[in-house]
Formats: structure tokens, C-alpha cells, sequence
């Protein structure tokens, strides 16, 4: 194995291949990661058994071969050379690592050792925009579970009708949808996958050049792959049955109210500062021109802000949980916010003015008065 490169263009991928990198000690090779040589490239793997990242180097290739090396001191190395070439090169089963005034020598594990990230790629059902991925899965990521006791809920469900897509994500107390979602791909086949939630985050970190981001669905490995440019993410599909969710979504409502993003989020914010100690609640009071935003801890005291609002329909009232109204407004850019509910016990719906194709829904808190 001998390969000379740009430290700067090493750089821009060894980060992001950490993030697959596992921090367990139970199998050793996972410390690692796989650096091949062949074809004109240097291609590096990572994985920890859930996620897996393969990334491509532009590499001047004088021996092809592979091998294995301690992922955290390779990767803090790289981190500290800024500029010049790079030349690694086997011997004695050590890497050697040449750069400006610089030499180190990696201990090694075989390659043979390093498992493999998927065996094959299987069929592509989507091609989806890469400024879409960033824009319209933030909206609904976050809604995931954190925890995995319910693994479903920890998935990000994504389900091609003959048309388009639909993605929903879901913990049991919130729900974010977005239909319509314009994707290549095979058209007029049904498709119904669950994504690990962590899988999609990490999405958002690929920095390679590329306009679109194919999808594509192993049903012998049951493992999703999603492909941008020289950088490859694979991830486990999570096998289990997806709620029912269109059961709780409302078709009607009694209450429509239109405020702005931003005084809501203001809101929300100085009134949780009071909630901290009653479970986060924050009440909505919906008036015909405002929306009253209160918190009370009977050992803290009490506060209100108004926002200007516009409401059709019946006045009305509701509380959340004040997280989660933090969580959906952070993760929207628009300023114009539809609010659609039916008395205090039904789930409230947020919908971006506008865009039909969107909802947030949270489940109501009941208060005691």
C-alpha cells in the first residue's frame, strides 16, 4: 500500500467519518478505520454496527492494498496538518504517515478483521434534493423518540404512495408530517421503511458536493443506504410496525389562529423560565386579536406575555409541554404559523401558512385549575 493526497481534502472527511466510529471496547477493530487504496482513490470506512460511513479521497495511488488503523489518533493527527501533501505507505504491517516535517507510525489490525458495512447496495427508490433533505427532515426528525425502549418510535418512517413521499416521526406525545414530498426514483411502487432517527441526523453532517441524495433499500440485508457524491451512510432499517397515526390526526377543528414564529418562541421561552418547576406546562388563552402565554409555580410565582394573533372561530384555551413547543419552533424557518384545535383535551395542530403539505402536532397537557 502506497498513496500520496491533500491533507486539506483528508480533512474535509475524516470528521465526519468519526461519527461512526464506536467508543466500545468490546471489539476492538470498531476503534478502527478501514483505509483502502485502489483506483485512483483512498476510501475510509467506519463503523459501530448500527451506523456505517464510507467516504473517497482523491489519492495519487502507487501500491493498492488496506489496512486498519486506531481511529481517534489518525483522525488527531490529520486534524493537525493544515496544508501539504500526505504519503502513507505499508510496512511491516505499520502504516507510516509522511507529512510536511512530520512522520508517525500506526499500529495495525488486519483488514480481513474489519466488518463489512453492507454487502450489497440494492434497488434505488428515491432521489431526493439535497436542499430538501436539510430543509424538510429537520422539520420532522426531532419528533423521534430518543430512547429506544419503543424502537418503532425511534425511527423516522418514510413511505412512497404512487406519487410521492410522505416522512412522519413520532415519540407517543408529538408528531411531525410531511407529505408530498418530491422524490425519483421508481415511480408507482409502494415502498414503507423505518429509518433510525440517528440515521437521518446524520444527513445533515455530510458536506460532500452533490446536488441529489439517492436512496436505496437492501431487503436481503434489511439496511438503508443513502449516497452523496464520494460519501456513502448505511444504516440498519428498524423492523418493527409503525402506529397508526392518521387515527390522531384531526379533521376538524373549532379554533384557527395565525401569529408569527418569532413572538411565539419569545413567549414561550420567558414563560418556561416559570415552568421549569410544574412540568414545563405554558397555557395558551386564544382570544380573537392576541394569544396569552402564561406559567405558574405556586413556590415561584407567576408570568404572561402577549402575542398578536388573529382567530376564527371559537376562543379557547390549551397547555403543552414547553419543550416541545421549543423543539418545533427551532426546527422551522418560516415566520407566518396556522394553530388548528378542537377544546383543551385534543391534540393542538401547527401548520407553516402556506404550505398544506406540513403539520406539527402535540398532545395537550391537562390542567388542573
Amino acid at each position: 500500500m502506497k498513496a500520496t493526497l491533500l491533507a486539506e481534502n483528508l480533512q474535509k472527511k475524516i470528521s465526519f467519518l468519526n461519527h461512526a466510529v464506536s467508543t466500545r471496547s468490546q471489539l476492538p477493530i470498531l476503534s478502527n478505520i478501514l483505509i483502502e487504496t485502489k483506483k485512483g482513490k483512498l476510501k475510509m470506512s467506519a463503523t459501530d454496527l448500527e451506523i456505517g460511513i464510507i467516504t473517497h479521497v482523491p489519492a495519487n495511488i502507487e501500491e493498492e492494498g488496506s489496512v486498519t488503523v486506531p481511529a481517534k489518533t489518525f483522525s488527531e493527527l490529520v486534524a493537525n496538518i493544515n496544508e501539504g501533501k500526505i504519503e502513507l505507505s505499508l510496512e511491516n504491517k505499520a502504516l507510516v504517515f509522511k507529512g510536511p516535517r512530520v512522520k508517525a507510525v500506526f499500529q495495525t489490525m488486519p483488514a480481513e478483521d474489519f466488518p463489512k458495512i453492507y454487502e450489497e447496495k440494492g434497488e434505488e427508490v428515491a432521489r431526493i434534493a439535497r436542499g430538501e433533505i436539510e430543509k424538510e427532515f429537520s422539520r420532522v426528525v426531532f419528533s423521534a423518540a430518543q430512547d429506544t425502549g419503543r424502537p418503532a418510535l425511534s425511527g423516522v418512517l418514510l413511505g412512497q404512495d404512487v406519487k410521492d413521499f410522505t416522512v412522519v416521526a413520532t415519540d407517543g406525545y408529538r408528531l411531525s408530517l410531511r407529505r408530498g414530498l418530491s422524490a425519483g426514483g421508481k415511480k408507482g411502487e409502494s415502498v414503507s421503511m423505518l429509518i433510525p432517527a440517528r440515521v437521518i441526523r446524520e444527513l445533515f453532517s455530510i458536506k460532500d458536493e452533490g446536488e441529489y441524495v439517492s436512496v436505496l433499500v437492501s431487503n436481503e440485508s434489511s439496511q438503508v443506504i443513502f449516497s452523496q457524491g464520494e460519501t456513502i451512510l448505511v444504516g440498519r432499517l428498524i423492523e418493527a410496525e409503525y402506529p397508526a397515526y392518521e387515527k390522531i390526526l384531526p379533521s376538524s377543528f373549532s379554533t384557527l389562529t395565525t401569529f408569527g414564529k418569532a413572538p411565539l418562541l419569545n413567549a414561550v421561552k420567558i414563560c418556561s423560565v416559570f415552568a421549569r418547576d410544574t412540568a414545563n406546562i405554558v397555557k395558551f388563552s386564544i382570544e380573537k386579536e392576541k394569544i396569552i402565554v402564561s406559567a405558574n409555580t405556586p413556590s415561584v410565582g407567576e408570568n404572561r406575555v402577549e402575542i398578536e394573533a388573529k382567530t376564527e372561530g371559537e376562543e379557547n384555551e390549551i397547555a403543552f409541554n414547553a419543550r416541545y413547543l421549543l423543539d418545533f419552533l427551532g426546527n422551522i424557518d418560516d415566520e407566518d404559523i396556522l394553530f388548528e384545535m378542537t377544546g383543551p383535551l385534543n391534540p393542538g395542530v401547527f401548520k407553516i401558512k402556506g404550505e398544506p403539505n406540513f403539520l406539527h402536532l402535540i398532545m395537550p397537557i391537562r390542567v388542573q385549575e
